[in-house]
């Protein structure tokens, strides 16, 4: 287990449950098998069963799909960029569907830092930014805050960092 920042209690997880607390640092990446769905402007924009989630300590997971999971025209290059000590720089996209656009809602790492280079032709997306994400037919939640991008599943407890007062952890 992680090594808690100070108040911080984590959920005992219960059959079939796995704690954010008990995931690495530096994150690891896994394969999934559960088909990943995402909904956005009332459609199914993308679907994959050849997805993979990033696990990283104190963070829902966060999963990426390939990017011709998603529908053609979904996905719009913005401006922008950010970088993850592990993960390398992140482009962000647009979501576009008929006339609804959601900026900088998806990011994808083109070069992706060594360890991560599965990550190269994913994308991966806030679940707050669209009707609803699903895995393996469960409904996802955003991680808490609006700078991660986890997404909680029923089978990951918490605490997770995003909200008031997780920034120092």
């Amino acid at each position: 287990m992680a090594r808690l920042p100070r108040g911080v209690v984590p959920e005992v997880p219960g059959p079939g449950q796995e704690s954010v607390w008990d995931y690495p640092r530096p994150p690891r990446v896994e394969a999934v098998a559960d088909e990943v769905e995402v909904w956005f402007a009332g459609q199914r924009v993308a679907s994959s069963t050849d997805t993979v989630r990033v696990l990283e300590t104190s963070h829902p997971p966060t999963y990426y799909l390939p990017v011709d999971a998603f529908r053609a025209g979904v996905l719009r290059p913005t401006e922008g960029s950010s970088v993850c000590e592990w993960k390398g720089r992140a482009r962000y996209l647009d979501l576009v569907a008929d006339a609804v656009v959601v900026r900088a809602a998806a990011w994808t790492y083109p070069a992706p830092a060594p360890g991560f280079e599965i990550l190269a032709g994913c994308v991966s997306l806030y679940p707050a930014a669209v009707d609803r994400c699903l895995v393996g037919g469960e409904v996802v939640g955003p991680q808490p805050g609006g700078f991660y991008g986890g997404w909680i599943t029923p089978w990951v407890v918490g605490p997770f960092k995003g909200g008031p007062g997780t920034l120092g952890w």
